[in-house]
């Protein structure tokens, strides 16, 4: 049997990103319930969300992190806050999904102020300098400029646009489905001019 996959915690200058736990379920289903968030993901993220929408989401990974797929799941804490956990980061280093192998969402109150773009960068950092990896892929859909700009301020290279259902293009008209993909390369990883502190 594969080794079971740690997902270790990592601190940037404003975040603590730690393990994704069963105890998550009361904020993700607060936070990650929101339309703004949900449009631009996969056509697999249900919406409207269901009420046990986020106990389904950390038992699904958990089986799937104990059957030895290699998941890493961070939740993004604010350092000095309650404890809450306002976003998510997930890696899949060894996934061909179409997808991509990194994704995330922030809650909506903690939109534009860095705060993505610092904990991407730390786990660019993890990805390349400890689990040794050369490159990854990472999506977005062509309408979600935000997440675009992280991979921008993050080191990502535009690497072309693919079809690929999402929220937006299964619900309205005014969307399509089209997908942007960026490429990660090791040389190419930065920071940001952020400071994202260690590995715990």
């Amino acid at each position: 049997m594969s080794e079971i996959t740690k997902t270790p915690t990592l601190q940037t200058a404003r975040l603590i990103l730690r393990p994704l736990a069963l105890t998550d379920a009361p904020a993700i289903q607060r936070h990650f319930n929101n339309w703004n968030i949900i449009q631009h993901l996969a056509s697999v993220v249900p919406w409207p969300y269901p009420e046990d929408g986020a106990e389904t989401f950390i038992a699904r990974e958990l089986e799937k992190v104990a059957a030895g797929e290699e998941i890493y799941n961070w939740m993004l804490v604010l350092r000095g806050g309650d404890g809450e956990a306002i976003g998510n980061i997930r890696f899949r280093p060894g996934s061909d999904d179409a997808n991509g192998n990194r994704g995330f969402w922030l809650a909506e109150h903690y939109w534009n102020r860095g705060l993505m773009s610092e904990a991407v960068s730390a786990v660019n950092d993890f990805a390349f300098r400890t689990l040794g990896i050369e490159s990854f892929y990472a999506c977005n859909a062509a309408t979600n400029v935000a997440s675009r700009r992280v991979k921008q301020k993050t080191g990502a290279e535009l690497v072309g646009y693919i079809e690929l259902a999402h929220a937006s293009a299964l619900r309205s008209l005014s969307f399509g489905g089209q997908v942007v993909v960026w490429l990660l390369a090791d040389d190419a990883a930065g920071s940001g001019g952020i400071s994202f502190g260690q590995v715990l």
